[in-house]
């Protein structure tokens, strides 16, 4: 999964963005503008485990990757039309939950498998009835707890790459775990 892939660590942007008292995306949003095919690779590990959150929220799973591709694809030829460079979590987001309703748009029938074919492991289909049920969430929750469940984010990376305040990160956190709970018959 592209959450388990990432391990982050401080890079050296992210230094020369302390010392300079710049956000660290804001460097590498001006790198890549200057033509640094490099920086856009640091951009992707930056903000990858969002993006793909956002997607597995609303998508199936086997969609997700290719989506992912699509959104950074579409973004590495328009960052030049960011205006607010240090806006760009909250930027890829949109891009994000915009290619994932065209999915939908797009979508084509399909033809169900066969029981045979169905049949996997017990966790899997465990995870798959979980992520149903966050998905079956508001969205506000269902982000969330895929960013913070299925990602691996702290409620402080969510916050600053989506945009949203760290109390309402909390907030919603708390809410959506609460209403998961329901949904899926735990007792607190």
């Amino acid at each position: 999964m592209t959450g388990n892939m990432f391990f982050f660590a401080k890079s050296e942007t992210t230094a020369a963005a302390t010392a300079q008292k710049m956000p660290a995306p804001v460097l590498i949003v001006e790198r890549v503008c200057a033509g640094d095919a490099e920086a856009f690779g640091e951009l992707y590990k930056m903000f990858a485990p969002l993006v793909h959150g956002i997607i597995l929220a609303r998508v199936p799973r086997d969609e997700t990757d290719d989506i992912v591709q699509e959104v950074f694809l579409a973004a590495y030829k328009n960052l030049h039309t960011l205006r607010e460079k240090s806006a760009v979590g909250a930027w890829l987001a949109m891009i994000a939950r915009n290619r994932a309703a065209e999915f939908y748009r797009q979508a084509k029938p399909t033809e169900e498998l066969s029981e045979d074919l169905r049949e996997k492991k017990n966790c899997q289909t465990e995870a798959r009835e979980i992520l149903a049920a966050i998905r079956a969430l508001p969205d506000t929750y269902c982000e969330t707890l895929i960013l913070r469940l299925v990602e691996g984010m702290t409620g402080q990376e969510i916050a600053e790459k989506t945009g949203l305040t760290p109390d309402s990160v909390r907030v919603n956190l708390h809410r959506g775990m609460k209403l998961l709970r329901e949904k899926l018959g735990i007792r607190e």
